[in-house]
């Protein structure tokens, strides 16, 4: 997740005539073992790249990076230089590159190569760029958008971003306590408080329910009366969110049913776990697409 000016890096690829220009971010070392890392010459020639190091070849790829704009303290705290995965080849440069059928994978294989046999260059960018590769990483970058600030600014009428026209009626909310949050439209919130939360589209919450710091994806369709006279034969939850229900630091994916009372706090801090119905990652709790939880679970 990011918002790039592309035209700065295709300039700055053209005046140095570069094979491959590579999109680069300083980052900390908590952050950089995931990444594939760099060393710049002072043109910005790439001389070194490791991917994923961990332990001392991982602290031999630290380098000064204050000298691409970050204060003496930010450069302390981020002294590797990661691959964002953003790639400018000259055609016949991937050409070339690509000719061997080996070439099958660019962070392991094409960029190394590259940096052996073409003049490849790096473009420093010191903006929000968040990796969603991981559940912790992807339930802070949509968190954050709850934010007064948000690092990310889906409302930033210079380059917004807009959803899909699905054409759904407003959100309705009866008696609830809303801060801090997103609603999509089509939602029916009632006697719930919501904080810090992103609620999805067709999103159903029932009575007396609290969701705090969760990204409930709503829902891909509506249920009738006859589906609810259904579910209670079938002895499941309507879709949604039941009565009496609290949900704290969460993911719910579309579609899934949150019977009544239950309770999904992960009181306990468990950060790994496979449950029935349900998944711990990165200590956070996520219930899957279609996922049942019945009533009265706690969690």
């Amino acid at each position: 997740l990011y918002r790039m000016n592309f035209q700065a890096l295709l300039e700055e690829h053209g005046k140095r005539n570069a094979d491959v220009t590579v999109a680069v971010i300083p980052r900390s070392e908590d952050q950089a073992s995931e990444f594939g890392l760099m060393k710049l010459a002072d043109d910005g020639r790439i001389v070194q790249f490791r991917e994923k190091p961990k332990g001392d070849l991982l602290r031999e790829m630290r380098c000064d990076t204050e000298r691409f704009g970050l204060s003496k303290a930010q450069a302390a705290e981020r002294p590797y230089l990661a691959s964002m995965g953003i790639y400018v080849f000259k055609r016949a440069a991937l050409e070339e590159l690509l000719r061997d059928p080996a070439m099958i994978d660019f962070g392991h294989q094409v960029i190394p190569r590259a940096i052996e046999s073409h003049a490849v260059y790096g473009f420093p960018f010191d903006g929000y760029w968040e990796d969603l590769g991981t559940a912790g990483a992807f339930y802070r970058a949509n968190i954050d958008l709850t934010s007064s600030k948000p690092h990310f600014d889906f409302h930033d009428m210079k380059a917004p971003i807009y959803t899909h026209a699905r054409f759904l009626p407003p959100t309705r909310m009866e008696r609830c306590e809303v801060r801090d949050s997103i609603v999509a439209e089509g939602a029916l919130l009632k006697d719930a408080e919501i904080a810090s939360s992103i609620v999805g589209i067709r999103a159903v919450v029932a009575g007396n329910v609290t969701v705090d710091q969760t990204l409930l994806m709503g829902a891909d369709y509506y249920e009738d009366e006859e589906e609810h006279a259904l579910n209670r034969r079938q002895g499941i939850p309507d879709i949604g969110v039941g009565p009496g229900s609290v949900l704290r630091h969460a993911i719910v994916d579309k579609n899934a049913r949150i019977g009544a009372n239950v309770r999904i706090l992960n009181e306990a801090g468990v950060q790994h776990h496979d449950g029935e119905g349900y998944y711990i990652r990165d200590g956070v709790v996520m219930i899957p697409k279609n996922g049942v939880i019945p009533d009265g679970t706690v969690i």
